[in-house]
């Protein structure tokens, strides 16, 4: 009787979840350390206990308890799978699984019961990052992180791998660890930082990934080779590694396409590619990217010129975005990114409400047409949960002018402008001092400098989750500088000081530059806002920056989105749409 009533819910779960997408599919510094331990009682949290007020309507997180690092994302079958790291006993990081949801659209989401769990001696202290890789035949297989012993600190870390028990099954509910993991140890300098395993690539009769480690302060992503998957012998030199940056976490190697923005497979070695190595770094807990050249007969890779390597580098997102992972999506030929966002609340208050951590909005993600970075946006299939748009057309913004856009619920929207400005002269002198500043994040250096005083060309943007006297906001704003050789460069902030009356709480400025020609005098800026969490698009996702925020009085109804400028240039919003997002399906 329990079985028929199993296949029954899964009919129903289905239907009821994913069949308004089928037709739709062909045409989606602040962050903590997530390896420590913390002292609480890891009983299991009844949903009905879960505190709401600061929970996502539209982002993807499960229905309590901890998360963190997206793991293992593919297409498989006709279904999106998204792995995650969960405590399924807890809102803070510990008893750490791979919990399992599948989806028709990366925005309807079916639980299933998790993956992969601590069962065996290659895992028995935990089951961390890692990714997937399709095999020849259309065999998924995922490489992860286990950890044997709990000494040293945070663990002594080795790499298993784990293949689906049934091959037919589209949900892949079942997955098998065999018994001859691990299958990649570590050296003896490095067994506890040694982690978070690549997607593989094939290239001169092997199979190729990179695992995430140092020595001593120097960051590694090590290179292993494998005929068959199983065997697995490392390289005498590394794939790339950097003085001074520390443990390299949750690397990324994956190439993409000189011209477009279609993807490219992950195996991908010519026809016109770059190669892109991201590294979530643990001594900053921010990502950095460069953008180069994989040399497949030596088996290194080299950044370009004009890729800062690490520290001073460029960002997939500026703001609460950590641990990421890419995939090459063939059934519409392009690469998602998956980053996760932490919480800036205690870990008092995330144990209070009995959750933590989200899962940002899958990402497209393309090669600029400059090949100097990389550009992102929100995956087409976000647009089905778009409700009542509100439309405003040439809105004239002079100097103070805070403008409503009303007719939505502020707290669950999406909005997107074109702001358009007649002269250029209004813009500030970019102070030359600035270049003696920390170069780690010169942006944000900036941004605290100048903050929200007035300046000449902006800043101008929008005021988000704000409170009706403006008591509380999240400004996500624009502001313009001209340099000495008369160029011009443009500072993005998304800014939490005066996002909550709640000083306890974590509440940071994130700034970058976004790298655009101004000569038809306009810029573009797109937020995802849904209740503690921000997501900013600068320039067509240019730059992009995300915030967790947690207001005391701007929460559901009483939320407000605003426009504003706060510079002696006129702006004029050419275009503003906004929309009610709706709530998608879970299964939970």
């Amino acid at each position: 009787m329990m079985r028929v009533f199993s296949k029954l819910f899964w009919v129903v779960a289905v239907v009821v979840c994913l069949f308004p997408l089928l037709n739709n599919i062909n045409g989606r510094g602040g962050v903590m350390a997530f390896h420590k331990t913390y002292i609480v009682n890891h009983e299991l949290i009844s949903t009905k206990n879960v505190k709401q007020v600061y929970r996502t309507g539209y982002h993807f997180q499960p229905k309590q308890n901890w998360v963190n690092d997206p793991n293992a994302p593919m297409y498989y079958k006709g279904y999106y799978h998204l792995f995650y790291q969960y405590n399924p006993k807890g809102a803070v990081w510990g008893n750490i699984v791979w919990a399992h949801s599948v989806s028709k659209d990366m925005i309807n989401w079916i639980p299933l019961k998790p993956a992969i769990e601590p069962s065996k001696p290659f895992d028995k202290y935990g089951c961390w990052s890692g990714s997937a890789t399709i095999l020849p035949g259309n065999k998924p297989v995922i490489l992860y992180t286990g950890i044997i012993a709990k000494k040293p600190e945070p663990g002594y870390q080795v790499q298993n791998y784990a293949i689906p028990a049934n091959y037919s099954d589209p949900l892949l509910r079942e997955w098998i660890k065999p018994d001859n993991n691990p299958i990649v140890k570590p050296t003896s300098e490095n067994v506890s930082a040694f982690r978070d395993p690549t997607t593989a690539w094939f290239n001169n009769g092997h199979w190729k990934m990179t695992v995430g480690s140092k020595h001593n302060q120097r960051g590694i992503a090590y290179l292993y080779r494998s005929r068959d998957f199983i065997k697995w012998t490392k390289a005498k030199h590394t794939l790339h590694d950097k003085k001074n940056t520390g443990m390299w976490e949750c690397p990324d190697f994956y190439p993409v396409s000189n011209s477009g923005t279609n993807g490219v497979e992950t195996s991908a070695l010519e026809g016109g590619i770059k190669h892109v190595l991201k590294v979530s770094l643990d001594l900053t807990r921010f990502e950095y990217y460069t953008i180069g050249t994989y040399n497949t007969f030596k088996d290194k890779y080299y950044p370009d010129s004009t890729s800062v390597d690490a520290w001073a580098g460029l960002r997939y997102d500026y703001g609460n975005f950590y641990a990421s992972k890419t995939f090459f999506d063939p059934a519409q030929n392009r690469r998602i990114l998956w980053g996760w966002a932490n919480e800036s609340s205690t870990t008092a208050e995330d144990v209070a409400k009995g959750w933590a951590g989200i899962q940002l909005i899958p990402r497209t993600v393309w090669l600029d047409p400059s090949g100097k970075q990389l550009v992102q946006w929100p995956i087409h299939e976000l647009k089905t949960l778009r409700g009542h748009k509100v439309q405003k057309t040439n809105v004239k913004l002079n100097k103070g002018d805070i403008v409503e856009v009303k007719g939505i619920t502020a707290a669950q929207a999406d909005v997107e402008a074109i702001f358009t400005f007649s002269s250029l002269d209004e813009a500030e002198t970019y102070d030359p001092e600035w270049s003696k500043l920390p170069s780690e994040n010169l942006a944000l250096e900036i941004c605290g400098i100048i903050g929200t005083k007035q300046g000449g060309l902006g800043h101008f943007g929008f005021l988000t989750l704000a409170s009706n006297k403006l008591e509380e906001y999240t400004p996500v704003f624009l502001r313009v500088f001209k340099t000495q050789d008369n160029k011009h460069k443009i500072l993005m902030c998304s800014d939490a000081k005066p996002s909550s009356l709640n000083k306890a709480t974590y509440r940071p400025s994130f700034a970058g530059f976004v790298d655009v020609d101004l000569s038809k005098k306009k810029l573009a800026l797109k937020s995802l806002i849904d209740h503690s969490v921000v997501e900013s698009f600068g320039e067509g996702g240019k730059t992009v920056i995300t915030s967790r925020v947690y207001p005391t009085l701007a929460v559901d109804e009483h939320a407000h989105l605003y426009l504003f400028n706060n510079g002696t240039e006129t702006i004029t919003v050419e275009r503003l749409d906004a929309w009610s997002m709706k709530n998608p399906c879970y299964m939970n």
